[in-house]
C-alpha cells in the first residue's frame, strides 16, 4: 500500500500505523520520502492543502495527514471566492486536538507568510503603506501585509481629539522598531510627515515673499485667528486679518480642513513664522470713505454692537461707525445704549466725522431729528405761564421739567417775594407739580429761567410800605442774633432788623445780653426801604427821637447775613 494512502487510514492504531508506514517505504524504497513526510507535519509549519468541501461556515482541508481539517470560512479572506479543488496554504497548529482531528488556521499561515514578506522586504526606517483597522489601547493597528502598531502619539503631528477617525484610511508610515522574535512591527506616521514637511518647509522658505497669494489648508483654529498649512509650515492667519468687518470669533470665517488662499503678511525667517492676511485679497472699505461718505451723509446702518458709552453700526460690509451715548437723543435721559437700541436694529444716521488714520466714524442719530432746543424760545417766550414737575433739587434751585428733555431752573431767589428761601427743599418736593413764569430763554445754553414768586404782585411795591410806615408799632419775634443786630419777624415771610444801637446805648452790652430767639418783642418802624426789600426797627422803651431822626444803615453788615426759617 502506497505510503500517504496508510497516513490517511484511521482504522489502525498509531503505533502500527507507523510501523506498516515505515514497512511500507522501506519496501518502496522511499524510505527518504517517509521522513520528509513525517517533518512536513511539525506544528507550526506552514503546509501547501486543497479545498475537499464547504459545509455551512466550514472550509474542509486536505494537506495529505491521516485526517483533514476544519478551517472557519472567515479566516479566509475573501471567503466568498472559495472553491473545491482550491490549493491553499495553512499553519499547522496541532496534530491533534481532543477529538484526534488536525487543527489548521489559515489566517495564522497568511500572517506567517506576511511577516516573511514584510521581513523580507523591509527594514527599520523604511516607508510603508496600509490601512487603519482597528483602534486598540494607546493607539491604532495597521494592516501592512501583517498587522503593525501605530502608537497613538505618532499619528499625525497634531493632536487628535479622536483617532479612531483614521480607521478605514490608508496611510503611510515609517517603521521604526522590528521584533522578529515576537513578530511584532512599530510604524510611525508622523515621524514621515515631519520629514517630508521639513523638505517642503525649506523648499517653501526658499519661495515664501511678502505680497504672494498662496493656497492653504486650515489646520487649526484659536480664540486669537487660525492656522493655515502652506505646505511644510504654517502661517497665523490673525482675527483682525480675516475680515475687513467685525469677527466675533475665528470660527465664523474659517473652518478645520478647509482649503483658501491667503495673502502673504510677513515672513520671520529667523523665527520660522509667517503672518498671514484673508481680507487683504478685497480692498480695504476706507479706501475713498470721506468720497462715499462725506460729513453730513444720511445713511441707513444695522446696530452691530453695544457698549456702555454707545453703539456700533454697519454702513457696508467692513466699515462701521460709532454712536456715541450722547447722539443718541436731544432730550432723552440716556443711562445706557441697549434702552434705545438692539444688535441686528435698522437705524438711520447722520455722517459727524471721519478720522482715516485711526479708522473711526462717528455718527449720529440724534441729528436726524429737529432740535426741540432750537423751538424752545419761540414755543415759551418770556412771560409764558408753564407747569411741571420737579425733577431734581440742587442747593441753588429745583429744575422743574417743562416738557420730556426740557427743563427749567428755578432759582431759591424766584420762589418767595418775602420770604428767604435757604434751600429748595423747604419749599418744594421732588415729583411735586409746579406752576411758573418763564423769565428768560438761553438758547445757546440750554437754559430756562422761571419764577414762582412773578406769579403773584411784588408786596414791597404797594402792600408792605403802605402796612409797615415809619412810626407803626408792631409785635414781632426774635428770629436770629448777629454782631451787629437782631432780627425780628413781623409775619410770616417778613423781617425787620433790630440795630445794635436800637437795643441799647451801651455799646459794650452784646445783643444775646438784651433778647434772645423766640423772644416776643414790640418794636417801632423807623425806616422802609422798597428797593433793597428792607425794613430797620427800634426797640419800644428806648430813645425813640433820635432813632426816627437818624435812621441807621440797613445795609451795613448784611451782605451775606439773612435770618433762616
Amino acid at each position: 500500500m502506497n505510503p500517504k494512502e496508510l497516513l490517511k487510514r484511521v482504522d489502525i492504531p498509531k503505533d502500527r500505523l507507523e510501523e506498516e508506514v515505515e514497512s511500507a517505504f522501506a519496501a518502496s524504497g522511499l524510505t527518504d520520502g517517509y521522513e520528509d513526510t513525517v517533518n512536513a507535519f511539525s506544528t507550526d509549519t506552514v503546509l501547501k492543502g486543497r479545498v475537499l468541501d464547504i459545509i455551512n461556515d466550514d472550509v474542509i482541508v486536505d494537506v495529505g495527514y491521516k485526517s483533514e481539517g476544519i478551517i472557519p470560512k472567515w479566516e479566509f479572506e475573501n471567503p466568498e471566492d472559495i472553491d473545491i479543488g482550491d490549493e491553499v496554504e495553512v499553519l499547522l497548529e496541532a496534530v491533534e486536538d481532543e477529538t484526534g482531528a488536525i487543527v489548521l488556521s489559515k489566517r495564522k499561515a497568511d500572517r506567517l507568510r506576511g511577516w516573511e514578506r514584510v521581513i523580507a522586504n523591509n527594514n527599520e526606517g523604511d516607508a510603508v503603506r496600509g490601512k487603519v483597522m482597528r483602534k486598540i489601547k494607546g493607539g491604532l493597528v495597521v494592516d501592512i501585509g501583517v498587522p503593525v502598531f501605530l502608537p497613538a502619539s505618532q499619528v499625525s503631528i497634531r493632536r487628535h481629539a479622536d483617532i479612531s477617525e483614521f480607521i478605514g484610511q490608508e496611510i503611510e508610515g515609517k517603521i521604526i522598531k522590528i521584533d522578529e522574535s515576537r513578530m511584532n512591527i512599530v510604524i510611525s506616521r508622523r515621524r514621515l510627515i515631519e520629514e517630508q514637511r521639513d523638505s517642503m518647509k525649506r523648499q517653501l522658505m526658499d519661495e515664501i515673499a511678502e505680497g504672494q497669494v498662496r493656497r492653504g489648508i486650515v489646520k487649526n483654529i484659536a480664540d486669537f485667528g487660525a492656522f493655515v498649512d502652506l505646505g511644510g509650515i504654517d502661517g497665523l492667519l490673525h482675527i483682525t486679518d480675516m475680515s475687513w468687518g467685525r469677527v466675533g470669533h475665528p470660527s465664523e470665517v474659517v473652518k478645520i480642513e478647509q482649503e483658501l488662499d491667503v495673502v502673504i503678511l510677513k515672513v520671520d525667517r529667523d523665527r520660522e513664522r509667517i503672518a498671514l492676511g484673508l481680507k487683504q485679497l478685497t480692498p480695504s472699505p476706507w479706501k475713498k470713505v470721506d468720497e462715499r461718505y462725506p460729513l453730513g451723509t444720511r445713511v441707513d446702518g444695522e446696530v452691530t454692537n453695544i457698549v456702555n458709552y454707545g453703539a456700533f453700526v454697519k454702513l457696508e460690509e467692513g466699515l462701521e461707525g460709532l454712536v456715541h451715548i450722547s447722539e443718541m437723543s436731544w432730550t432723552k435721559r440716556i443711562n445706557h445704549p441697549s434702552e434705545l437700541l438692539t444688535v441686528g436694529e435698522k437705524v438711520e444716521v447722520i455722517v459727524l466725522d471721519i478720522n482715516k488714520e485711526k479708522k473711526e466714524i462717528s455718527l449720529g442719530m440724534k441729528q436726524t431729528e429737529t432740535n426741540p432746543w432750537d423751538l424752545v424760545e419761540s414755543k415759551y417766550p418770556t412771560g409764558t405761564m408753564i407747569e411741571g414737575e420737579v425733577r431734581n433739587l440742587t442747593n441753588y434751585g429745583a429744575f422743574i421739567e417743562i416738557e420730556e428733555g426740557i427743563d427749567g431752573l428755578l432759582h431759591v431767589s424766584d420762589m418767595s417775594w418775602t420770604k428767604k428761601v435757604s434751600h429748595p427743599s423747604e419749599v418744594l418736593e421732588k415729583g411735586d407739580k409746579v406752576k411758573a413764569v418763564v423769565l428768560s430763554v438761553d438758547q445757546d445754553k440750554k437754559r430756562v429761567a422761571l419764577g414762582v414768586k412773578q406769579l403773584l404782585s411784588d408786596p414791597w411795591r404797594d402792600d408792605i410800605p403802605m402796612r409797615y410806615g415809619i412810626g407803626t408799632i408792631v409785635d414781632g419775634k426774635v428770629t436770629k442774633l448777629t454782631n451787629f443786630g437782631v432780627f425780628v419777624e413781623l409775619e410770616e415771610g417778613l423781617e425787620g432788623l433790630l440795630h445794635v444801637s436800637e437795643l441799647t446805648e451801651d455799646r459794650e452790652v452784646a445783643p444775646e445780653e438784651i433778647v434772645k430767639v423766640g423772644d416776643e418783642v414790640q418794636v417801632k418802624v423807623i425806616r422802609v426801604d422798597p428797593e433793597d426789600r428792607k425794613i430797620g426797627l427800634t426797640l419800644m422803651g428806648g430813645e425813640e427821637s433820635e432813632a426816627v431822626e437818624d435812621p441807621v444803615d440797613l445795609s451795613r453788615d448784611r451782605k451775606s447775613e439773612r435770618p433762616k426759617k
